[in-house]
């Protein structure tokens, strides 16, 4: 876990870009944000998961969430566990809200905010079942590549937080990001793949808006499921 002065000064893994809220989305952050959303500073320590979500279940944690689409499905088809999704674009955050909000989810929760000290203050280590890294902003300059969020010390830090057997699930559409992803978590030795290089998109996984985008543009899009042993 990098020291307290990296954390403060620690490099950011998104560009965030401002949107313009459309009334939809302030609608839905002012209907739904008591519902679902999670406020927390570092200095709020370790998160009681049994207190936020109201009950003790198995801890899913999708970095990065988009518009939700897969997170709202995803959290609607697996109810026996919770899903704290993170993201930093409201627009994103009220349409997760509306689309959990239609399908009934209680399941899920959303923290606004950078996720790096979320992961290095706000989790205890071994508690997360699964960690979901599904298409991280890709930075394509080569001199921003150490803005991606998979590299070593986060995949390190991630994996710290999962429980024995628990699943680090990461998807991209850039194909040389996806060999970086290879290269990075095939040399943590606390982490196994478990397939042979690429794995299938598993079943599970929804095929996104953002997904199918990508197919139409002729990229391929890369699963790497790792379990920590």
């Amino acid at each position: 876990m990098p020291d307290q002065s990296q954390q403060h000064r620690h490099i950011l893994t998104f560009n965030f870009r401002q949107g313009r809220n459309k009334p939809r989305h302030d609608e839905a952050m002012e209907r739904l944000w008591p519902r679902y959303g999670f406020q927390w500073e570092p200095a709020d320590g370790r998160i009681d998961f049994p207190k936020l979500f109201g009950r003790t279940a198995p801890v899913v944690l999708e970095i990065g969430s988009g518009n939700g689409e897969a997170a709202a499905a995803m959290s609607d088809a697996d109810r026996e566990r919770d899903l704290l999704a993170v993201e930093v674009y409201p627009q994103g955050i009220a349409d997760l809200m509306a689309r959990a909000d239609e399908l009934g989810v209680d399941n899920l929760r959303i923290y606004e905010g950078d996720a790096l000290p979320l992961l290095w203050k706000g989790i205890e280590p071994g508690t997360l079942d699964e960690i979901r890294v599904y298409f991280p902003d890709p930075w394509h300059k080569v001199r921003h590549h150490k803005r991606r969020i998979v590299q070593r010390d986060h995949v390190a830090t991630m994996r710290g937080l999962l429980r024995e057997g628990g699943v680090l699930h990461c998807a991209t559409d850039i194909a040389d990001y996806a060999e970086q992803m290879l290269e990075v978590l095939s040399a943590d030795e606390g982490l196994e793949n478990t397939a042979d290089g690429f794995a299938p998109r598993p079943d599970h996984r929804p095929v996104t808006k953002f997904e199918r985008r990508g197919h139409r543009a002729g990229r391929e899009i890369f699963d790497l499921i790792f379990r920590k042993h």
